[in-house]
């Protein structure tokens, strides 16, 4: 997939979306599933932006992403700066289409993260919504998990045990990333796709912004709104990378090398 769009964080340190739409992910899924060949997704937004810039292990998880897609709208439109197209591809909205592709290739299916109360509801939920889906291991890791512990290593064996060749991982970022870095090497016959709520919107266990909310790209606000306590402090820290984010953007329009630095 050429034409991919660099977003740099700070000095020396870049995001590489290369996947620009939702249509060009699913098309390199389907061909890694087909080949039996591992893989691994992150849904880069705003937030994940700000970790990046202090969190070293996260930067690392990103680097080692086979594929990053465009999560939110200010990303988009930091990529437009930049002078490169892509489409808005929320982690949560690859559910369902993965979730069809996988049915429709007879390839098992893992979900990891959530509790077991909701991985279950998903699990009946999908294998309903999508006929011949085969949910062949559902892993609600302990509280306190840790995406690089002997924890990790269980839920990875399990993984790999249930003959799983895709995972959607449902812990929130950081942990979902460096779990799926940490999986291309311990199960890789396995694909980890990085979903966030995205478990949690199929049960109802979390409920998106209303459909005219998201098509104003305010569905931020309706999230804020809904928990000011939670995301009152990273939302403030994303309004503040933005502006330099923005400028980074603009500088870069034009001047975006194939081996520019990643993360």
């Amino acid at each position: 997939m050429g034409g991919d769009a660099i977003l740099n964080i700070r000095d020396g340190c870049a995001v590489r979306i290369n996947a620009p739409d939702a249509a060009a992910l699913l098309s390199a899924v389907e061909a890694r599933l087909r080949a039996g060949e591992g893989f691994a997704v992150a849904t880069v937004n705003l937030d994940h932006m700000v970790k990046l810039r202090g969190d070293q292990a996260f930067r690392a998880a990103y680097a080692r992403q086979t594929y990053v897609v465009a999560d939110g709208n200010p990303i988009v439109w930091l990529c437009a700066l930049a002078g490169r197209k892509v489409d808005l591809t929320p982690g949560s909205e690859l559910v369902t289409p993965l979730c069809a592709l996988a049915a429709r290739l007879g390839a098992p299916l893992a979900l990891l993260g959530a509790n077991d109360e909701t991985l279950d509801a998903a699990a009946a939920r999908l294998e309903v919504d999508h006929p011949g889906l085969k949910v062949v291991a559902k892993i609600a890791p302990p509280y306190g998990f840790d995406p690089n512990g002997a924890g990790a290593d269980a839920c990875l064996e399990q993984v790999a045990a249930s003959g799983a060749q895709l995972c959607l991982l449902a812990l929130g970022a950081p942990k979902q990333e460096i779990l799926a870095a940490r999986a291309l090497d311990k199960v890789p016959g396995c694909g980890f796709v990085s979903v966030g709520a995205g478990v949690d919107f199929v049960t109802g266990a979390q409920v998106r912004a209303p459909v005219w909310v998201q098509r104003l790209a305010m569905e931020w606000l309706w999230r804020l709104a809904s928990s000011p306590r939670r995301l009152f402090g990273r939302y403030l820290g994303c309004a503040l990378i933005l502006p330099g984010l923005a400028i980074s953007a603009i500088r870069s329009r034009g001047d975006q090398p194939a081996g520019a630095a990643d993360v």
